[in-house]
């Protein structure tokens, strides 16, 4: 049964020193945020856990997360005292028959005969740590296994990473290939690097490994569309948002930050379920994401979409001059504001407004008019500060390791070739403001018409454009991206 498995599974080792963030290269891997316990106390890993990794329902890799090494110095003493005459493999197996294997070195054991086992093995190293005398007895520790090593720097963003140092001690003892590969923040094509790379330690396997790559990039791209699409169908139900506020609500302080309460909590609501949807795609949990649009507000995503001063500067961005935006963050159409004028210029304006959103406007806008009811919609401010930070929150899920344990802060950054393509998704998002019943409401049957799932398309394409561009490191008008 054993052997059958090994002809179509790939068995990789995943080894190192304690506390090196194994586990949490896994999860990234796998993309399996639950998988194992991910601590900053050392030697979380007691045992050796397995984890497949599936291609079309068919497992072809299997991960087993070890202990760390806890006296690499010790074990490699007692290893070099067995006979001469015995290979390093041999060595190796008979620390495994003999009685230290269940006493002194019972943890180094589960790592060696899970290397013993193994097609090959994953090195991680944590290179913030100096390397010490320890960490070169690990690593001739685990060269005596005799099995391919394929050595993964971890946490080299840290600005304690010793890289350079730990690229020397491992070019020493013949390992010249190394992964950059942080777990909490992967390098982008970090991942597919780290397959390639075994594919060449482990040529017998390049055929089921490039099957891995191919999944990859398949899964990438399910998850991108999907996202565009999901932050399109959200900013079009956005755009849609129309609410009728009769005079005497407007007339009553009370009731009328009631009506403006609701109505911003119908908004948040709406946005809430597209991130936990986003966060679903890309396998984390609810509570990893927090939208932070600026650095001076606080920290609630929620109230952020209303900030006085994230309008005004959005509202500048959109030429509508300093003070723009810097209300309540929505338009009220007053339809009968300027009766002083006379009747028939306020109807006429109400009309041409009607005219401007269509002929099935008309009817709704000449009511509200002569029945002094106001209308209430998101302004474009609002929805530029909503879209960006959806679209920035995608760039983070694609590039955030499982691994993470801080919440994500998506911050605002529109400028430059970013800002263009932005401010032009406010075109195609003006015909949903025609369209009230266009909004998707929570458990309400949704609204498939075919002009909006056309126009959700191609948002949802100008969206995919958003997600490669990369906004500025040092935005203007003191937004800031993190």
């Amino acid at each position: 049964m054993a052997d059958s498995l090994r002809k179509s599974t790939i068995d990789v080792a995943v080894v190192g020193h304690t506390n090196a963030g194994k586990t949490s290269l896994l999860r990234t891997l796998t993309r399996q945020v639950r998988f194992g316990e991910v601590s900053d106390r050392p030697g979380t890993t007691r045992h050796v856990e397995a984890i497949g990794l599936e291609v079309d329902g068919r497992t072809v890799m299997r991960y087993f997360d070890t202990p760390g090494l806890e006296d690499s110095v010790a074990l490699q003493y007692h290893l070099k005292q067995m006979p001469e005459q015995l290979t390093p493999p041999q060595r190796v197996a008979a620390l495994l028959d003999g009685p230290e294997a269940h006493g002194v070195f019972e943890q180094e054991a589960k790592v060696l005969r899970q290397m013993l086992g193994a097609d090959a093995a994953i090195y991680v190293i944590d290179c913030r740590e100096p390397v010490l005398p320890k960490y070169r007895c690990e690593i001739e520790v685990l060269n005596t296994c005799a099995r391919p090593i394929m050595p993964v720097l971890n946490f080299v963003r840290s600005e304690h990473s010793r890289e350079p140092e730990w690229r020397e001690v491992l070019a020493a003892y013949g390992l010249h290939a190394a992964v950059l590969f942080d777990a909490v923040a992967p390098f982008v094509g970090a991942e597919r690097q780290l397959y390639e790379d075994l594919s060449v330690l482990m040529r017998q396997h390049k055929g089921m490994l490039q099957t891995v790559l191919d999944d990859l990039d398949r899964q990438a791209d399910e998850r991108r569309t999907a996202s565009a699409q999901r932050v399109a169908d959200t900013l079009i139900s956005a755009a849609a948002m129309r609410r009728e506020i009769e005079p005497g609500t407007l007339a009553d302080t009370k009731a009328k930050e009631r009506f403006v309460t609701t109505f911003r909590k119908e908004l948040v609501d709406s946005v809430r379920k597209c991130v936990d949807d986003l966060l679903q795609m890309h396998g984390f949990e609810k509570d990893d994401a927090q939208l932070d649009v600026m650095q001076w507000t606080s920290g609630r995503w929620a109230s952020d979409l209303f900030n006085p001063e994230t309008l005004a500067s959005v509202g500048r961005l959109l030429g509508k001059g300093a003070a723009a935006g810097a209300a309540v963050g929505f338009t009220l159409d007053l339809a009968l504001a300027g009766m002083s004028l006379g009747a028939a210029t306020a109807l006429g304006a109400a009309i041409g407004g009607a005219l401007g959103q269509g002929w099935g406007q008309a009817p709704r806008k000449l009511r509200n008019a002569i029945m002094g009811v106001e209308e209430l919609t998101l302004d474009n401010d609002v929805l530029i500060v909503l879209a960006d930070s959806l679209v920035h929150l995608c760039q983070v899920l694609q590039a955030r390791g499982h691994a993470a344990q801080d919440t994500i802060e998506v911050r605002m950054a529109p400028s430059g070739t970013y800002r263009k393509v932005l401010l032009q998704l406010l075109e195609p998002l003006e015909q949903a403001r025609a369209h009230p019943e266009w909004e998707h409401h929570a458990g309400a049957r949704r609204n498939h018409s075919s002009r909006r799932e056309a126009l959700g398309r191609s948002l949802a394409e100008q969206v995919m454009g958003l997600l490669d561009v990369v906004p500025p490191e040092a935005p203007p008008i003191g937004v800031e991206m993190q």
